[in-house]
């Protein structure tokens, strides 16, 4: 199997192998769906805390005697159903969601999710990204050239998660090109994962050679 490499212009600039386990897997909904509920679950921080009867300030004695008032019986003012009594079943910041991921499901997760992107025509190589200095204006320049080949207009148009750049290797100048961009990410290509591949529109994948050996790889899965 093999793909056209683009460069800035969105001209081809030649072609690369990729590796049928890493871009020729069927999709496999029930995996993708458990690994994402588990690493989302990963990086939950819970922050909402309720306090219960027991933490509730207030006194213990019972708010009136148990028989003879016509009343109805209460133990204690701290009680679920008295205003300003603790909750019943509320949220707790001690709770623990962390999901155990296996690391293979892990990343043959990733690689499903890359190979739905490749068959619908949504991840695209380039041979590389390459600026002296931080330039927003040649970063729009590159999105604008790279939306010029089909099927990936979306590319310089799409308002929201509209591309996530994979690169070989990191290149301050370049991150901070398309930083200024709310509707692109960018990161290096080891660092990919199901979650930011599935939030996307379009993958663009830079330097094939580096970038393709990084995603083949073992990869360390998220464990909270």
């Amino acid at each position: 199997m093999n793909s056209v490499v683009y460069n800035t212009q969105g001209k081809e600039a030649g072609k690369t192998d990729l590796p049928d386990a890493v871009f020729g897997l069927p999709w496999n909904a029930d995996l993708v769906h458990q690994v994402v509920i588990a690493m989302e679950a990963n990086a939950r921080t819970p922050i909402a805390h309720a306090k219960m009867r027991g933490e509730v300030s207030g006194t213990g004695k019972k708010p009136w005697k148990q028989k003879g008032t016509g009343r109805a019986r209460h133990g204690s003012r701290r009680s679920p159903i008295w205003v300003g009594g603790g909750v019943a079943h509320g949220p707790r910041n001690d709770k623990d969601y962390s999901q155990k991921i296996n690391k293979k499901m892990s990343k043959k997760a990733l690689h499903t999710v890359l190979s739905a992107k490749l068959r619908d025509g949504e991840l695209m190589f380039v041979d590389s990204l390459s600026v002296d200095a931080p330039k927003t204006v040649w970063a729009k320049e590159v999105l604008k050239a790279l939306s010029s080949v089909q099927g990936f207009d979306g590319v310089s148009t799409r308002r929201n998660h509209a591309v996530l750049i994979a690169t070989g290797s990191k290149n301050d100048a370049v991150y901070k090109s398309f930083g200024n961009f709310g509707n692109i990410a960018i990161g290096e290509a080891r660092n990919l994962n199901p979650v930011d591949a599935l939030r996307y529109k379009y993958i663009i994948v830079t330097e094939p050679e580096a970038s393709i050996p990084a995603i083949a790889r073992e990869r360390k899965a998220t464990t909270a």
